[in-house]
């Protein structure tokens, strides 16, 4: 296995939630250690276009040092929230394990 086949589900969790259209999700790294690497590969930039054309806005992270954990806030991915979007989705549960996939 090559670092570039080494994805973000092999060093943290995630949890996910909503406000509105915007998905939330949080980061964690299963090793305090491996967190500067997730601060360095993470950018709003590379999650935005990991989501793609779902992202309406700009995304932005906020790196919570002390827990530690990344969280993000995409907006539109959820394309008008629980109540006016027509997708299983509506709380981005299954779009924050998405991110999982993204190589770091």
């Amino acid at each position: 296995m090559t670092a570039a086949d080494r994805t973000l589900d092999e060093f943290a969790d995630v949890r996910a939630g909503d406000k509105g259209d915007t998905l939330i999700v949080g980061v964690f790294p299963r090793r305090a250690e491996d967190f500067a690497l997730l601060v360095e590969s993470l950018t709003p930039e590379r999650v935005a276009a990991h989501y793609g054309a779902l992202v309406t806005g700009e995304v932005r992270r906020t790196a919570l040092e002390n827990l530690p954990a990344l969280v993000f806030e995409l907006p539109g991915v959820l394309g008008g929230g629980v109540t006016g979007s027509p997708v299983l989705d509506g709380h981005g549960k299954t779009l924050g394990y998405h991110l999982l996939t993204l190589a770091v």
